[in-house]
């Protein structure tokens, strides 16, 4: 079932135009749209369901640098600060808190690992600091696992995802730049002169040459609509809230077996780091050669289904009509089944790690997390279509790295100098036939 998320309202009369049309409204479409509302920007966020009711409300809430490919860390850096200001900005509660990380393991293996990215993330002006098993133990009170070391990044934290997005969307609107648009799927885009011109949606037509495409799992499937490659990958995960009960973490813990996050209302949000389902689709099979090296990497902990989806995707075609209902509409929102076996898996686990302590599940949820082959997101001009800027496949590290994914979204769009260097972030690199490698994120 779907996680609980905040409600806003929609306004009611679609613009005529706007400076810029922002396509989703996960946590990096709100954040682009809070960024250009705040430079004065006419925006129009356009959402085919509610603000926040996909993967941007069912992710874990961590908020990290710890562990971040080498690749992204500045950009999670400045998403660290964005979050330290964003109740202020916006006049609400994203439920952002800056209360630590901490990574535990018991394999010497992973431990070395982790020592090798902490000395290399030092001199990135990152500091996590290695704790022996020793501090492990101190810091974790009451959790009996024989941890031998891991790490600690106190300047990381969290927020909740059930508030953030429909936060910061309400919070950009007070600026009086921006419409909000739900139950409102974008259907394509019209060109003059080779150029974005509009966007086509089911309640009418919106005249912009700046669009910025957050769409999630959607967006290549948006994409081939008007020919244009990005290799995509949804894959399936679960996770699950406890009852309010004791004090294990006030902050974040990963280990092997179990990760948990410290919730406002007094539970905990728990899941299985990198284990997840993929759905084939007819697109998974034609991209499998470039996610081969993230699926090598992988394989322990990820399943396929042949199902639905797959038939799904036979089906449909990339030419629909802009004057019929669309796929979007289809499916407003995209709410996988959690697996029972993982919720179990992880319960067990935790209950474990924490005896005579009373830890009871609430409530799980599926989510489904768009990735592309090398587990790095797209955040840039598209290849082959001059006005639409793409910020999408954020591989499950969307929401903590959201508030600068979205500025540096906005910034590629309307032409300002960019908050990180997005190099890194290019949709061309799927496109040139340069080698991918997979991430290297803990």
């Amino acid at each position: 079932m779907s996680p609980p998320v905040d409600r806003i309202p929609s306004d009611e009369r679609l613009p005529e135009a706007a400076d810029v049309v922002i396509i989703g409204g996960g946590i990096i479409g709100v954040s682009a749209a809070l960024h250009l509302a705040r430079q004065g920007r006419s925006v129009a966020l356009i959402e085919k369901g509610q603000v926040g009711a996909e993967q941007s409300s069912r992710n874990w809430g961590w908020c990290r640098v710890q562990g971040r490919d080498p690749e992204e860390i500045p950009l999670a850096q400045a998403s660290l600060r964005l979050w330290g200001d964003m109740n202020e900005v916006i006049g609400g509660e994203s439920g952002f808190r800056r209360t630590g990380i901490i990574r535990a393991t018991r394999d010497p293996a992973q431990m070395a690992e982790w020592e090798s990215w902490a000395a290399e993330a030092q001199g990135m002006q990152q500091h996590t600091r290695v704790l022996s098993a020793a501090e492990v133990k101190e810091m974790l009170p009451g959790n009996v696992e024989p941890f031998i070391g891991g790490l600690h990044t106190p300047s990381d934290g969290r927020a909740e995802p059930s508030m953030a997005a429909p936060a910061i969307a309400a919070g950009a609107r007070k600026l009086g730049n921006l419409s909000i648009h739900q139950e409102c799927a974008a259907r394509g885009l019209e060109t003059t002169g080779g150029r974005v011109s509009a966007v086509v949606t089911e309640k009418g037509r919106i005249r912009s040459d700046a669009v910025i495409l957050s769409g999630g799992a959607w967006s290549s499937l948006f994409l081939k609509r008007h020919g244009v490659t990005l290799p995509a990958a949804v894959v399936n995960a679960t996770a699950f809230r406890t009852q309010p009960g004791p004090d294990l973490t006030e902050g974040n813990l990963s280990t092997l077996a179990y990760c948990l996050r410290r919730r406002l209302d007094g539970g905990y949000t728990v899941a299985l780091s990198g284990v997840g389902t993929l759905e084939l689709t007819p697109d998974n099979l034609l991209n499998a050669r470039a996610f081969w090296p993230m699926f090598k990497k992988r394989r322990k902990n990820l399943r396929f289904r042949l199902g639905r989806r797959f038939l799904d995707g036979m089906r449909q075609r990339a030419d629909w009509s802009m004057d019929a209902p669309s796929p979007f509409e289809a499916e407003r929102v995209r709410d996988p089944v959690p697996d029972p076996a993982l919720v179990e898996r992880a319960l067990s686990s935790l209950r474990a790690a924490y005896p005579g302590h009373r830890i009871e599940v609430a409530e799980a949820w599926g989510g489904a997390i768009d990735s592309t082959p090398d587990a790095v997101p797209v955040i840039s001009p598209c290849e082959g279509m001059p006005g639409l800027t793409l910020a999408t496949g954020f591989s499950g590290h969307g929401f903590g790295i959201g508030p600068a994914a979205g500025t540096l979204a906005a910034n590629l769009a309307t032409g300002e100098a960019p908050i990180v260097d997005p190099r890194a972030f290019r949709h061309s690199r799927f496109l040139s036939g340069e080698p991918i490698r997979p991430s290297r994120s803990l």
